[in-house]
């Protein structure tokens, strides 16, 4: 009897062995919320599939309970917790139960950050985060992209890029600094080696190949001045908007009547800004009523149905509801400029600002957040790069890694 005792012991134990799971918690209990991104990218280029809980404490990530992943996740200093079976199964029956869901990642998406090669690698948080979380990616500016080779990649992002060709309407302020200058000249030279002879031209063309890409399947992200110039780009494509300061020859006069905001991927109705002393390009942005406000302001991170809506779920997975507000060229969306098929994924309560948004463009998506850098409400030029060892657990940089997994992601289709 005792020898069939201990039979008996040995083989639970055994199977709770055999059988457990390892736990990435990412509610408030984590230690280092953006390694743990990075880690389960890792584990997806290993070949191993993992899941996303989503709304379960914060998102968190279920792995297979491995020696070699539990050593990752302790370099790293990523907190993790042993789930045996008993426990797996109480935390399913609460997914079944809350409003919550389990999603399969199955591969690691290959990603390409658009960026001209003077940019400096701190200037952009996407790079930033990818390259603290340790997640691989290409770099690609105009020439790859219309040679084709987007299409190499599951997901893009585009660096702080003014697509209508003004140089991010710096001119005013910085056009006797070096960088401005050599900027202007960088962009000259691609355009005319690419047989453009305008910058303007050269970005509508690099843009309506994104548009393309996204349109095939591709999934794109973008922040700052990414996130609306395109959509001016592509409306103005029959016209011109940019002063002579920037391209030699005068605005169309008649503008505004030959603008086709059905081109547009985002936005709708919008004005954009001629006057080249004027830092902004569009009345799609909220910067005056931002800066207005000031730093001691949160955005709100909607509330989706997991089941339902998975997609939007994802993209806002976070341990907080609130993430502080930061400035950029472009620190928002007005919301009566955002069309009507777009989906709203965090704005400034009872003011015209949205943050964060969301839509589809034939088979691919697009992801907008405004803003520079969450953990620098103000970044100027020159400033020192974020260091993110100090910002680890930082929910605004959550964000951006939430949108480097989804394309990981099993996708369920959106019910209405």
């Amino acid at each position: 009897m005792r020898k069939l005792l201990y039979t008996t012991l040995f083989t639970l134990l055994f199977q709770s062995v055999i059988f457990a799971k390892l736990l990435i918690p990412m509610d408030l209990t984590q230690t280092n919320h953006l390694m743990a991104y990075g880690v389960a990218y890792t584990v997806l280029e290993q070949g191993v599939t993992a899941e996303w809980l989503l709304n379960y404490r914060g998102g968190s990530f279920l792995l297979p309970e491995d020696p070699s992943i539990i050593r990752l996740c302790q370099i790293r200093g990523v907190r993790t917790e042993i789930i045996d079976p008993g426990q797996e199964i109480s935390i399913r029956k609460i997914i079944e139960q809350e409003n919550m869901d389990a999603i399969l990642l199955e591969k690691a998406p290959k990603i390409a950050v658009y960026v001209p090669p003077n940019a400096l690698p701190w200037d952009d948080a996407v790079q930033l985060a990818l390259d603290y979380a340790k997640i691989p990616y290409d770099k690609l500016w105009d020439k790859e992209v219309l040679e084709g080779k987007l299409y190499k990649y599951d997901w893009l992002h585009l660096h702080h890029e003014d697509f209508t060709g003004q140089f991010g309407k710096f001119g005013a302020h910085y056009h006797g600094t070096e960088w401005y200058q050599q900027d202007v000249i960088l962009n000259q030279l691609m355009a005319k080696s690419l047989g453009f002879n305008k910058v303007s031209k050269l970005k509508l063309a690099v843009i309506q190949q994104v548009k393309k890409y996204i349109e095939s399947g591709g999934m794109v992200f973008a922040m700052c001045s990414a996130t609306d110039t395109p959509d001016i780009a592509l409306a103005a494509e029959n016209t011109d908007i940019v002063p002579a300061e920037f391209d030699g020859d005068p605005v169309d006069p008649d503008f505004m009547s030959k603008l086709d905001y059905t081109k547009c991927l985002a936005f709708q109705n919008f004005t954009p800004i001629i006057n080249p002393n004027i830092y902004e390009h569009s009345d799609i942005d909220t910067y005056l009523e931002t800066i207005a406000r000031g730093s001691n302001v949160y955005f709100s991170l909607f509330d989706f149905s997991a089941k339902y809506d998975p997609v939007p779920t994802m993209l806002v997975q976070n341990h907080v509801s609130l993430v502080k507000e930061f400035l950029g060229q472009n620190c928002g969306f007005r919301r009566d400029k955002i069309k009507d098929n777009i989906l709203i994924l965090g704005d400034i309560a009872n003011t015209e600002q949205v943050k964060y948004i969301h839509g589809k463009h034939g088979k691919g998506t697009f992801t907008f957040l405004g803003g520079h850098d969450p953990e620098d409400f103000a970044h100027r030029i020159g400033d020192p790069p974020t260091n993110l060892e100090l910002h680890k657990n930082s929910p605004g940089y959550r964000l951006i890694l939430n949108n480097v997994l989804f394309p990981a992601a099993e996708k369920k289709p959106l019910k209405t």
